[in-house]
């Protein structure tokens, strides 16, 4: 499932001008490094990454899905975001990597 949520993930990045560098999760959320230009707004590519997601992920995977909703949602409305201009991305992708995947 992860697998698949980072394939949608990757492809609404794309369509929306930008790229999904770096992907990793965990039970209940996900860590994304993404380059997106600078007009789109991140609550805009949030909630297509959300949306998007959770309507193909419910979809290929409805059993397993439907026990890890949020109430009726896929995913939980908050979500964090950071800018990380002055970090090295190699620093930022080596903390995504190090996240714990589920077995």
């Amino acid at each position: 499932m992860l697998i698949h949520c980072e394939q949608v993930m990757r492809n609404v990045c794309a369509r929306l001008g930008g790229e999904l560098r770096e992907f990793n999760g965990e039970d209940d959320h996900v860590h994304l490094l993404v380059h997106y230009p600078p007009k789109l707004p991140i609550s805009t590519l949030v909630n297509r990454l959300k949306g998007v997601s959770a309507h193909y992920l419910r979809k290929e995977f409805h059993q397993h899905a439907h026990r890890h909703l949020w109430g009726d949602h896929f995913w939980s409305p908050s979500y964090f975001a950071a800018s990380c201009g002055g970090a090295p991305l190699k620093i930022i992708k080596e903390y995504i990597e190090q996240q714990k995947r589920p077995d």
